[in-house]
């Protein structure tokens, strides 16, 4: 008997020194159970989320492209791929409506709308941030809160006042009513990142001579250009989605949004034209996915309040 433990303890020394390992040592079985550990525990969630999050635009631009025949016709075609592609519902939205006049109206409604804010909610940040009179942290909170007030609280006085002032059935109406709630949350987030900025640069400007505004456009905007293609992302994005007053204070159809167009326009009481329908949304999605492929880097440095310098 002692001679055979013996022989079993030698033969296991055996297997494990035959055993590979890895570089700090430990054998490779770990390392497999490592590596089966960070499958489960991160990229199987991550696909399922990416899966989850991506599935809406997949349906979207297969639907875009499927012919009529095989969108009503779930038992001959399958339902999550394209058979026989097709641009018919594309040049219908294109040239038998007016989907390039609602694209253009939208884009005109969008950028306007964010120079406004940003011109507003820089001059305001500024001011609550770095000129510190009494009560500033006071007006900040309260502009934050302004942000917080739901849009359809403010709908009514806001039509009493386009109709008023005869901007009802006029982008000129949106263009000045989507501030209302873009500059309290561009001002909120520009007063956070004004001050991750050093004051001490300002203070050798004032010293220097410099005036308030010099030192704002020279010192200030160019470290703060991160902070302000966050709010400008955020700004554009709601401008170009927003659906309510779009929809009360734009009566005309040439003169439309594309969220609202797509939705009175292409939908004739129970009759849902879905091919249109997925074509608009899909073209409309594609300008907001241009601008965050170009300021992605500067969005997500502003989330961290990274200051280049």
């Amino acid at each position: 008997m002692p001679m055979t433990d013996a022989r079993i303890a030698s033969a296991d020394l055996a297997q494990e020194a035959d055993a590979p390992e890895t570089a700090a040592g430990v054998p490779e079985r770990m390392a497999w159970d490592t590596a089966s550990r960070r499958m489960v525990a991160i990229y199987l969630p991550l696909a399922c989320f990416v899966i989850i999050l991506l599935f809406p635009f997949y349906w979207m631009t297969i639907t875009a492209f499927k012919p009529n025949a095989e969108l009503y016709n779930q038992r001959d075609f399958s339902p999550f791929w394209v058979s026989s592609p097709t641009l018919d519902h594309i040049r219908h939205l294109l040239f038998n409506t007016a989907y390039p006049s609602w694209l253009w109206t939208t884009m005109l409604i969008a950028i306007a709308a964010t120079f406004l804010s940003l011109l507003a909610s820089t001059l305001a940040a500024y001011a609550i941030q770095r000129l510190r009179f009494r009560g500033s942290q006071y007006v900040g909170l309260a502009i934050y809160l302004a942000y917080l007030v739901p849009p359809s609280i403010l709908f009514i006085p806001l039509a009493t006042m386009v109709v008023q002032l005869g901007l009802f059935d006029s982008p000129l109406s949106l263009i000045l009513v989507y501030p209302t709630f873009l500059v309290p949350f561009c001002t909120w987030l520009l007063i956070g990142y004004f001050k991750s900025i050093p004051y001490e640069l300002e203070e050798c400007a004032l010293i220097d001579g410099a005036s308030r505004l010099q030192i704002l456009r020279r010192i200030t905007l160019p470290l703060a250009i991160p902070g302000l293609i966050s709010a400008g992302i955020f700004s554009f994005t709601l401008s170009w989605n927003e659906f309510i007053y779009a929809l009360a204070f734009i009566q005309s159809s040439e003169r439309k949004t594309v969220p609202v167009a797509i939705l009175t326009e292409l939908v004739t009481g129970d009759v849902y034209q879905w091919g249109a329908l997925m074509a608009g949304s899909l073209l409309g999605s594609l300008p907001v996915a241009i601008f965050y492929s170009f300021f992605v880097d500067y969005y997500v440095s502003s989330l961290t309040g990274a200051v280049k310098e």
